[in-house]
């Protein structure tokens, strides 16, 4: 298999994953929101220490504790995954799946308008258009919801933000995950050990099965995000922004054809005009991309002249 259909593979595969994730996530209540993210968080630590024990490979560890700016980053980027988690798993649990796609379709568009704000990058043309149509759907959405869709917008700009720093630290996807996960665990941990002193934990009280799958949520969380690091390696990143749409489609789907989560038609505008807003960007991805190439091509094929 070449590395270009190996690196769909992986892709697809993370992004299938995460896109039946709400799936998941409603076989672990009766546990609360924070309950599930401790565990996940805990979880996470185990799962990929062994794996990094398995591959032997511990070593970074010393060489990041030599870096004080990379670790103060680590923290910067475990708040907002810890943020990012948390407000996905209120969101399915507590029935608004379909907005928490919303928030996934409009991260691509937050990407771009973090690198303005915050990189100073210049945007073509069509960027502006792509952002001022998805402005227009957060007023539709806002109108439609009564209030900012702001658990759409908290999930966007926190594995928005993530993302930039994640870029930032250039830590390879195992070892950025677990340190990101040691550092929430210790807060994890005393959340867990304080809800047990309540008598309120249910990681052991409600069923054999129940407790398995709260297990396996640290699985559950590293293996997408390997397979996503897999798949990045691999792919252009025109290929790997097309496929990026397949988790939030899936997650919508789940929202409104599983779950029955309503679907008026303002709400449904809204939706319509970030598709518009994310086919305009995309269209202008691979144009430029395109562009790039063919510039790329027309260097290589150049014969200098030479002089004597």
């Amino acid at each position: 298999m070449t590395p270009l259909r190996l690196g769909y593979l992986y892709g697809f595969g993370a992004y299938l994953i995460w896109g039946f994730f709400p799936l998941y996530l409603k076989l672990l209540r009766p546990a609360g929101p924070l309950e599930i993210l401790a565990h996940r968080i805990v979880w996470s630590v185990v799962f990929v220490a062994l794996l990094l024990g398995a591959l032997r490979n511990v070593g970074f560890l010393r060489a990041l504790l030599r870096r004080p700016w990379a670790m103060a980053g680590i923290v910067v980027a475990a708040a907002l995954i810890a943020v990012n988690w948390g407000t996905y798993i209120y969101g399915v649990n507590s029935g608004r799946v379909v907005e928490t796609a919303l928030g996934y379709f409009i991260n691509p568009l937050v990407v771009v308008l973090l690198g303005v704000t915050v990189l100073r990058e210049r945007l073509r043309p069509l960027q502006w258009v792509a952002l001022g149509i998805s402005g227009s759907a957060v007023v539709v959405l806002t109108v439609d919801y009564g209030h900012l869709p702001w658990l759409a917008l908290t999930l966007a700009f926190s594995f928005a933000g993530y993302g930039l720093v994640k870029k930032r630290l250039g830590l390879p996807a195992a070892e950025g995950l677990f340190v990101e996960s040691a550092v929430l665990a210790l807060p994890a941990l005393g959340y867990l050990a304080w809800l047990t002193r309540r008598a309120e934990l249910t990681f052991g009280h409600v069923s054999a099965g129940h407790t398995a799958l709260l297990v396996l949520a640290g699985a559950a969380t590293a293996i997408p995000l390997l397979l996503f690091a897999g798949a990045a390696n691999r792919l252009p990143l025109t290929g790997l922004g097309m496929i990026q749409y397949v988790a939030p489609i899936l997650q919508l789907g789940c929202g409104v054809l599983i779950f029955h989560e309503p679907m008026p038609p303002a709400r449904l505008a809204g939706f319509a005009l970030v598709w518009l807003a994310l086919a305009v960007f995309t269209a202008d991805a691979v144009r430029h991309a395109r562009h790039n190439r063919a510039r790329t091509r027309a260097a290589a094929v150049e014969v200098p002249v030479l002089t004597t």
